[in-house]
């Protein structure tokens, strides 16, 4: 049984003083669930909320992500962050392949594809994002899109159980807009994810990869989300800058999970 997990990303908002302020509200509120929670703040943030989690209770089910990588351990990157920095935290996963990376900063399934080397061989679990545009999936080229980005960014990296990776598909066109794809169209999808990582590893380690779904989630339409048979989680943006509405998404994420396990 997959169990679900929920990721904060909070893109580039909060300082580090706001961080502390979400966290110390979130972490009052919290109640223990059956879901695994990462929360991924800018990498000034990292080192307080990481101490934050790690000082609570909590720190078994709630975990410190970051919102990327470089691929190489050290060198002249000016500006990047590499993984043996980012473990100076404690960080337990890592976003990579995210839209807006690929559309703003030039990401490509092959830069993905080292990355997710670098973070294997630093036992880290990566959050591998995925999506179309709403030009491809009008073109009706939505799975061809999907399927190499999964191809080309897992290329020679070999994934032995489940817990290695985690899937996000996130439709470009759905990514802060309002628009959410329909229930139909998110299963549609993540079936197929499912099927192409039970060819590219075995159908044992498909079933048990979990697949996160990102695009304008919220408190309002997670449930009917959570309720599909291939969907795991959420990739949360907007939704999880403010404690009371990521609270509020996560209790009906997990309780819709667990009821159509019931």
């Amino acid at each position: 049984m997959r169990k679900p997990i929920i990721a904060a990303n909070w893109k580039m908002n909060k300082t580090i003083k706001e961080s502390q302020l979400f966290m110390q509200k979130f972490l009052f509120d919290y109640t223990p669930i059956s879901c695994d929670i990462v929360i991924c703040p800018p990498v000034t943030a990292l080192s307080s909320v990481g101490s934050i989690i790690s000082g609570s209770s909590y720190s078994s089910s709630i975990k410190l992500g970051t919102q990327n990588c470089h691929w190489e351990e050290k060198g002249a990157y000016t500006g990047e962050v590499s993984l043996p920095m980012l473990k100076e935290f404690s960080v337990n996963s890592v976003i990579i392949g995210h839209s807006e990376r690929r559309q703003y900063f030039s990401e490509t399934n092959q830069t993905v594809n080292k990355k997710l080397k670098a973070i294997y061989s630093q036992n880290l679990r990566p959050i591998f994002c995925i999506g179309e545009s709403l030009e491809q999936r009008e073109a009706g080229n939505t799975f061809t899109v999907l399927s190499t980005q999964l191809n080309e960014g897992l290329d020679d990296i070999s994934i032995t159980s489940g817990e290695d990776i985690v899937i996000a598909y996130e439709p470009i066109w759905a990514i802060g807009t309002g628009n959410v794809a329909t229930p139909k169209q998110i299963q549609a999808v993540h079936s197929f994810i499912r099927e192409t990582l039970s060819v590219l590893f075995s159908p044992s380690i498909a079933s048990a990869i979990r697949i996160q779904y990102g695009g304008s989630v919220k408190p309002s339409n997670i449930e009917s989300i959570m309720q599909l048979k291939d969907v795991d989680g959420a990739l949360v943006g907007g939704a999880s800058l403010e404690p009371d509405d990521f609270m509020s998404l996560i209790q009906i994420a997990c309780k819709a999970k667990e009821q159509i396990r019931s």
